[in-house]
């Protein structure tokens, strides 16, 4: 069979929707196949996942003691997180923290700032004291009303 006869048949295939041609002249024998020797698998859906909603198991007894050994409640006032975001000390990586330990503060002081969604809030205090503790680091990840300082 000749390679145009061929070449035209395989242009004709893809022209027209079939996925497999099969041509005979006397003793010569043509096949063509999109797919080649076996036709595609249909696409199949993942199968569903099945999901376990049931609690954790319950902690076992050591792991109960260890819970009141942690560290007892601040003594004093606590300075809240007011949105979930990153904590920062400082107003540039370079700057003076705005707060450290023992710092004397009053309500409107900055005493920090926290990142969330690209925006800088800045965190003043609600009351004045001194900082007694500092609970979290510099670019630590808080949570909503997490505690970032213990004030007395």
């Amino acid at each position: 069979m000749d390679i145009r006869k061929i070449k035209k048949l395989i242009e004709m295939l893809e022209a027209s929707g079939i996925a497999e041609l099969e041509i005979t002249e006397g003793e010569e024998s043509v096949r063509i196949s999109r797919y080649g020797q076996t036709p595609p698998m249909p696409a199949m859906p993942y199968p569903p996942q099945a999901y376990n909603l049931a609690p954790p198991p319950a902690a076992s007894a050591p792991a109960a003691e260890a819970a009141p050994a942690s560290k007892p409640a601040p003594d004093g006032k606590i300075i809240r997180s007011p949105m979930v975001g990153t904590f920062y000390n400082a107003p540039a990586p370079d700057a003076d923290p705005f707060v450290k330990l023992g710092d004397d503060i009053k309500a409107g002081d900055t005493v920090c700032i926290i990142e969330a969604m690209k925006m800088f809030n800045r965190i003043e205090a609600d009351f004045g004291g001194k900082i007694v503790e500092i609970l979290v680091e510099n670019g630590q990840p808080v949570e909503y009303d997490e505690p970032l300082f213990v004030v007395k």
